[in-house]
């Protein structure tokens, strides 16, 4: 009884010196100081960085995102899950973004309005969107049920505590300590309860726990036993918590010791006189994983801070496009060149600090946006222009078609050349009707002029061979002149023929009617007949040169008007002459002016005769 009553002093001595619920700080659970605060307090501080290394997520397409999300869906690591949203999501609705807007200029190049267009995304966005709200309705659903579940456990440790409560209250038996010892190892067996809840629990369980060792001091060495396998467990947890500095991945490290931190509050009380040497040390051990953690954080927010800088440059840079202006298609397209490539450059900078990224994001793509409305008004109003150009350029087509078949060749040439020139005055139309209408233009062009030169090839050489022909026939006229035995009828035979053959090319027309008038006078100059006859023949020739020319019958008017006129100034003459005979009477010399006077009304006399043959030919001819 000696050893007993030793022990149950010791026991005494120990329970003492414990500090029990109720007496100075509550916070005092199992014996040691609850870390739960100073945990919350720490986490709190800085939001923890995925990894240590953040990943670069800004070259990949909507494709690769749809697929992290798809593995971060199928599995419930949820704290993981909304770290990879919270990187990639900016990323993916920016994208999502830009495809809008590329969609939006082309549908509006395409004479859309802004009410009428809708963008619907393709299977990325759809894909994307299903996987996020998967993984949000998981989560949240996770949540709900961890919430189900710590009030479930609230249910039961209360139920432990009403066991345990009257337990302690009856009489000890042979069973106490097995039924203690069950409840215990149901109490460790349940899970986390409500945070509010906690402290109280906890409490209301050491209390009862000291209450039942005060009672049965038999079982003292036992309970020294168990504070002792506590304090070896809670040396291993600082062991453990050790090992994560070396950790690579501080996410996981960080993760891992805060699950240290729960087994560490849910191991029992140990020796008194140990208990603030292990916490001290788990402390110590806790805040040095910590300080890697914020180190990294730290590098973290110099990164972003970097990337914030690029970014606000780029800004600077893309601010001039907002208002950029001109009237030159290819000015556009170069600064649209320029504005793509910082919009790479942008999208290659990673993320900047989440506080700044909304503001920084809006004023480049407020930027962006402007550019291309400007863009879009401009080139809205170069179509309305190319579409007046189109009707006008469709006005000069429907001119060309209808000339294409004309066989009026002067003149159809002529328009057309003109419409030619009218359509090189006209400016660009749409490009989808540009190759199309001048395509059409031109096949009504070549069609005309191309039968056009095929008709003037075969004139041309038609035309050469009448050339031949009519130098033969001045070969023949010559032949006459020089062997002076032609007669007048082969003479006008020859000037018939040479006539009536066609036209001959233009460069020679002048000089081979040359030749021949010139051969056709001497022919007739050589022939072997009387003088009389010769004039006779002369005539004849000329009122045939006259009748077989362009506009012949106003020339043989004009022949015949000169010959009267000449006719009536020979009889004119041949009156005054007469008129003047009656004057010679009273004059010395009066014989011999009547002689003269006599000799000249012979001579009119004649020339009036030969007028009037002529006149009578001309007739004849007529």
């Amino acid at each position: 009884m000696e050893n007993g009553t030793d022990l149950r002093e010791e026991k005494d001595m120990i329970i003492d010196s414990a500090v029990l619920p109720g007496e100075g700080d509550t916070a005092m659970l199992n014996g040691e100081t609850h870390p739960s605060e100073w945990t919350e307090e720490k986490e709190a501080d800085v939001e923890l960085p995925s990894d240590a290394k953040p990943i670069d997520y800004s070259q990949l397409e909507k494709k690769d995102f749809v697929d992290l999300l798809k593995d971060a869906a199928a599995n419930n690591d949820f704290r993981r899950a909304d770290e990879l949203i919270r990187e990639i999501k900016p990323l993916f609705d920016d994208i999502r973004s830009t495809e809008r807007t590329e969609a939006l200029i082309k549908f509006k190049q395409n004479g859309g309005l802004d009410e009428d267009f809708e963008y619907k995304g393709d299977e990325w966005d759809h894909a994307f969107d299903i996987y996020l709200k998967s993984i949000r309705e998981n989560r949240q659903r996770h949540f709900r049920e961890l919430e189900e579940q710590k009030n479930n456990n609230l249910h039961l440790k209360t139920n432990l505590l009403e066991r345990l409560r009257q337990l302690v209250d009856g009489e000890d038996t042979e069973h106490s300590l097995r039924l203690f010892k069950e409840i215990q190892k149901e109490w460790k067996a349940v899970g986390p309860v409500p945070p509010n809840q906690v402290k109280t629990l906890w409490a209301n369980y050491n209390a009862l726990e000291d209450r039942f060792y005060d009672q049965r001091t038999i079982h003292f060495e036992l309970k020294e036993l168990d504070r002792k396998k506590n304090l070896e467990l809670k040396y291993e947890l600082c062991a453990r918590a050790e090992r994560l500095l070396e950790v690579e991945k501080i996410s996981d490290a960080v993760r891992e010791l805060n699950e240290l931190h729960h087994e560490f509050r849910h191991i029992g009380p140990v020796p008194i006189e140990e208990k603030d040497a292990v916490w001290q040390k788990f402390k110590s051990l806790s805040d040095a994983v910590y300080a890697k953690r914020d180190a990294v954080v730290a590098d973290v927010q110099v990164t972003l801070q970097k990337n914030l800088t690029e970014k606000e440059k780029i800004n600077e840079e893309v601010q001039a496009f907002a208002t950029f202006e001109t009237d030159r298609i290819k000015e556009w397209n170069q600064k649209t060149k320029e504005i793509i490539e910082l919009q790479k450059r942008w999208e290659a900078v990673g993320a900047g600090p989440r506080a700044r990224t909304k503001d920084v994001n809006k004023k480049f793509w407020n930027a962006f946006k402007a550019f291309f409305h400007n863009k879009n008004v401009f080139f809205k109003k170069l179509d309305e222009e190319r579409n007046k150009n189109l009707a006008l350029k469709t006005e000069i087509l429907d001119k060309a078609v209808a000339l294409k078949d004309s066989e009026d060749w002067d003149k159809a040439s002529h328009e057309l050349k003109e419409l030619q020139l009218q359509w090189k005055e006209i400016g660009p139309v749409p490009e989808k009707q540009r190759e199309v209408i001048f395509r059409k233009f031109k096949e009504a062009c070549d069609f005309f002029f191309e039968k056009r030169r095929s008709l003037m090839n075969e004139e041309e050489k038609e035309q050469h061979e009448n050339l031949l022909k009519k130098e033969a026939i001045i070969v023949e006229l010559e032949k006459i002149t020089q062997e002076k035995n032609g007669s007048v009828s082969q003479v006008k035979d020859l000037q018939r023929q040479f006539m009536n053959i066609g036209f001959v090319p233009k460069r020679s027309l002048a000089s081979v009617k040359s030749r021949f008038t010139e051969a056709l006078n001497q022919a007739v100059a050589a022939l072997p007949v009387a003088d009389q006859e010769k004039e006779q023949a002369t005539l004849e020739v000329q009122l045939t040169s006259l009748r077989q020319s362009p506009q012949g019958d106003k020339k043989i008017q004009n022949k015949e008007y000169h010959l009267r006129k000449q006719i009536a100034k020979a009889e004119n003459d041949i009156a005054v002459l007469r008129n003047n005979l009656e004057f010679f009477g009273r004059s010395k010399n009066a014989e011999k002016l009547k002689e003269e006077f006599n000799a000249k009304i012979k001579v009119a006399d004649e020339e009036i005769a030969q007028l009037k043959k002529q006149l009578q030919m001309l007739y004849a001819a007529g």
